[in-house]
């Protein structure tokens, strides 16, 4: 595993004409992709919210197949997730900068298990110390 997949990283998978870079980069290490549980949440929270609308049947149905079984990995909020995000919330709370609470999350579980968290919003995410990101949503530097 080198990569967490990120909410918005996953939501561009499954659109109709997903962005060919992202979906390139997905395919190119997708034996070391994985995502969070709290992502897990995110895109079925989303999906809930549609209802049986078009849009919700065709979400569910691309979530359904991204996540069957062989399909992608999602890592647990675990104990250690936990007590690195009670530093990080300390460290941010003092500064008077209080991240949201499911980026904390995700943030946690990438950082504990060395992982790169790959997503549009880097500015979300760049509070955190000790956290490698990836938008892949750039242009390459190349």
């Amino acid at each position: 595993m080198k990569y967490l997949l990120d909410t918005n990283i996953l939501s561009e998978l499954v659109r109709p004409r997903p962005d060919a870079s992202v979906a390139a980069k997905v395919r190119a290490c997708e034996r070391d992709c994985v995502t969070a549980s709290i992502v897990y949440l995110e895109l079925w929270a989303g999906v809930e919210k549609l209802g049986d609308t078009a849009r919700g049947k065709y979400l569910r149905g691309g979530y359904r197949n991204l996540f069957a079984p062989g399909g992608l990995e999602v890592l647990p909020f675990d104990r250690e997730a936990a007590r690195w995000l009670a530093h990080e919330l300390a460290r941010l709370l003092a500064q008077g900068r209080p991240p949201p609470t499911l980026d904390s999350q995700i943030a946690a579980t990438a950082a504990t298990r060395d992982l790169t968290l790959v997503t549009g919003n880097t500015r979300d995410f760049e509070c955190f110390q000790g956290l490698r990101l990836e938008n892949w949503f750039a242009p390459d530097k190349d």
